[in-house]
């Protein structure tokens, strides 16, 4: 897939997030109720609309999720000035745009680590090696650094390794997130992807994938920090999810999806 199409996939991307986002602000009969937005990236979307379900039992409210990448994400909120939370896949998201004075306190929630995934089995024998990236017999499938998490975490691991533009050339196509990687692998386009290890616990994928865990020297756990975004129409709310998040309960749902939680504890 070439970068202008991969441009292009971005674009229709962020529109997409933006007419949900404007669509929640125009119905007068929602702007009657205590209805919050959140953008959270794709990888975190599974636990986030655990927790917002239990938010919305105990409290009342509506709670909607919008899922993409995380620099999607954050282009989409600036743009519109309109939601009440942000959790990227990256604390790099926050310390990259905080100067923007969009986003407010957050909590720690979790950690999500990058890590080879393979199919079940692992029936080409990849090793954790960071250096099978370049193996002949093997298909790739890389995310795009300028959108999704995972792609800019898969820059920094193979510029580390000194390897980077040498795989991305030799990349089948680039996607655009965690969650087309992980179709890549599913629908035999990819042999190996650097995803976050937690997609690998998706109902949809612990069947057929298993993951290669790299070194953690050069995969080293990303913090995921769930930011309140200071134009929130419902902070308190967006706080009660926020409690939620850090509280026994949620970092049990975190924990069940592959994450770290906030001490690090791996329940996979």
């Amino acid at each position: 897939m070439c970068l202008f199409t991969i441009r292009i996939v971005r674009i229709i991307s962020i529109l997409t997030v933006l007419a949900l986002v404007l669509s929640c602000g125009n119905d007068p009969e929602q702007n009657e109720k205590k209805e919050i937005l959140a953008y959270v990236g794709i990888t975190m979307a599974k636990p986030m609309a655990e927790i917002t379900k239990a938010v919305e039992e105990k409290s009342g409210v509506s709670i909607i999720i919008t899922q993409g990448g995380s620099q999607d994400l954050y282009q989409s909120l600036m743009t519109a000035q309109q939601g009440d939370l942000y959790l990227p896949g990256s604390a790099s998201y926050r310390e990259e745009n905080y100067s923007d004075g969009l986003l407010g306190n957050f909590v720690l929630v979790g950690y999500n680590q990058a890590a080879f995934m393979v199919a079940k089995e692992n029936p080409k024998g990849v090793t954790a090696d960071i250096e099978q990236i370049l193996r002949d017999d093997l298909a790739i499938v890389l995310c795009n650094p300028e959108s999704g998490s995972i792609g800019r975490e898969t820059k920094k691991i193979l510029s580390a390794a000194g390897i980077f533009e040498e795989a991305f050339e030799r990349a089948e196509y680039l996607t655009t997130d965690s969650r087309n990687l992980s179709k890549a692998l599913r629908d035999g386009d990819a042999d190996l992807v650097i995803n976050w290890r937690s997609s690998a616990f998706f109902d949809e994928n612990r069947p057929v994938m298993e993951v290669v865990d790299l070194a953690p020297e050069l995969a080293e756990p990303n913090e995921l920090l769930l930011n309140l975004l200071t134009f929130s129409k419902y902070p308190e709310i967006a706080r009660e999810v926020m409690a939620y998040s850090v509280s026994p309960e949620g970092q049990a749902i975190f924990r069940k999806f592959g994450f770290l939680d906030a001490s690090g504890n791996s329940g996979n």
